[in-house]
């Protein structure tokens, strides 16, 4: 294949934006702020978690609590009933005023126990509470962390896409000056050769694979015609001639 040699340099120029835009797209993918927001939605996770099991345990033992009070409420009741039939008189059998004074002492005492379990509920109630309320004030925290991440890592995005568009606007241009046929030959090898498809021969070494030509590969590159598309013999990437190639 032969190209010009301004063609050829040209065809240097499309390979270093082409370089750019690989630059770019791996600073894309590696911002910093992408695992930072991922570690952040990690530990929101697990906080939301333990926020949503602290609510519901709130929830169970508001409830657990009404119980144990409607329970209170119930044997204070019976009680006060026993009491007043008691301060009113009307029982006069000995054996019925012992029994009735019996219970409401046995009321006062389970009064007393389910009193006491009010309290153990209402203490593991405000614990869960004091838990749920840490909680929510903790996932509102990672949250505004995750937002002011996501902002930069978004900034970040928009600066790196304005500098790709115009990149790949200046290789658009670039390219079209390049002939068909180069281009087509450039592409494929860039595609098999890990983005690199066209190097410079600089100081007798090819910067493409950045090994050095032996005596007979120099050899046949001086005899070649300025015009010709010469090939390293190591990668087989086209190999461009410049001022600096050594020869």
């Amino acid at each position: 294949m032969n190209a010009a040699p301004a063609d050829q340099i040209r065809l240097l120029d499309v390979q270093s934006l082409d370089v750019r835009l690989s630059q770019l797209a791996h600073k894309r993918r590696s911002l910093p702020e992408h695992a930072e927001i991922e570690t952040q939605n990690a530990d929101l996770a697990q906080l939301r978690d333990l926020l949503v099991a602290a609510q519901t345990e709130e929830s169970d033992t508001a409830r657990e609590q009404t119980k144990a009070e409607q329970d209170v409420d119930q044997v204070r009741q019976r009680a006060a009933r026993d009491q007043q039939r008691l301060d009113s008189g009307a029982v006069s059998s000995p054996k019925d005023l012992e029994s009735l004074q019996h219970e409401i002492a046995s009321l006062a005492k389970r009064q007393g126990d389910l009193e006491d379990v009010v309290l153990e509920v209402m203490e593991r109630r405000e614990s869960a509470q004091e838990r749920a309320g840490e909680l929510t004030e903790r996932v509102g925290s990672v949250q505004a962390k995750v937002a002011d991440a996501v902002g930069r890592r978004d900034a970040a995005l928009q600066e790196l896409d304005d500098e790709v568009a115009t990149v790949t606007k200046e290789r658009e241009i670039v390219a079209a000056s390049v002939p068909a046929d180069l281009m087509k030959l450039y592409e494929k090898l860039r595609q098999q050769q890990g983005g690199v498809g066209a190097a410079r021969l600089y100081q007798r070494r090819c910067e493409g694979c950045r090994l050095e030509l032996n005596i007979t590969e120099l050899n046949e590159v001086r005899t070649a015609a300025p015009d010709e598309v010469v090939r390293c013999e190591n990668c087989r990437r086209i190999l461009v001639r410049t001022g600096e190639s050594g020869l």
